[in-house]
């Protein structure tokens, strides 16, 4: 394994030591949508010492080094990738985000009068809702059959086919990504407020587990399948 350091990017380092993401989260440092800063610019941005954040990131990697209880998707092919967003991230955001709309809607009805900030909770979830279906959407049904076709059949005309939309997705996960740092910034890192009900509970719990999965979810995509693709292309 490669010593890590404060020039690489965030992205690269989470592809490299997937758990490094859970330190960047408690940092609030973005490791998916704005993944292509070095460690040391991200660091900055949230004043924090880089090598005292490098540090941390060679310990967590020292606690969990061997283990193997990781997916390497660097060697993973790009249909078996595929399979597993399907899977794992699409499925579970069709499921959740129709679930959960009733609840968050209820949570505004009935605190929104003594927390206002839950009426723009309300609305960016309802943007967040109809944007990732229709941005999953469109993968499943266009870009992701396009990359299988590609693996199956490495012609210049499928690689053009598979790599055509991939800009487009990526100011998509940025548009995503601007929506949950602004739901979790008016929530104030979901921080409930003192006696709130278990509806209310539920809402921010299970918005801060769509976050984690989303993360996880842009981050693969942007910063493992459609940079490898693009930089076949080149």
């Amino acid at each position: 394994m490669e010593r890590f350091t404060t020039s690489q990017t965030v992205g690269e380092i989470v592809t490299l030591f997937p758990k490094a993401a859970d330190l960047f989260k408690a940092n609030r440092i973005d490791f998916c949508c704005g993944g292509n800063v070095s460690v040391k610019e991200a660091a900055e941005k949230r004043n924090l010492s880089a090598d005292e954040l490098l540090d941390a990131i060679c310990n967590l990697y020292g606690q969990y080094a061997g283990k193997g209880v990781e997916q390497n998707w660097n060697e993973a092919g790009y249909t078996e990738i595929v399979n597993h967003i399907q899977a794992t991230h699409h499925a579970f955001l069709r499921e959740e985000l129709p679930n959960l709309s009733p609840y968050v809607t209820k949570v505004m009805r009935v605190h929104g009068g003594n927390h206002p900030h839950l009426i723009e909770v309300h609305k960016l979830f309802n943007q967040l809702k109809t944007e990732l279906l229709e941005h999953t959407e469109k993968e499943d049904t266009e870009q992701f059959p396009a990359i299988r076709a590609y693996e199956n059949l490495p012609t210049a005309a499928n690689l053009k086919a598979a790599t055509a939309g991939l800009t487009d997705l990526e100011t998509e996960h940025a548009a995503v990504g601007e929506i949950l740092h602004r739901l979790r910034e008016i929530t104030n890192d979901y921080t409930l407020p003192e006696g709130a009900c278990r509806t209310f509970q539920l809402v921010y719990q299970r918005l801060e587990n769509f976050e984690n999965d989303t993360f996880q979810h842009i981050h693969l995509e942007n910063n493992i399948l459609f940079k490898r693709l693009l930089e076949e292309a080149v």
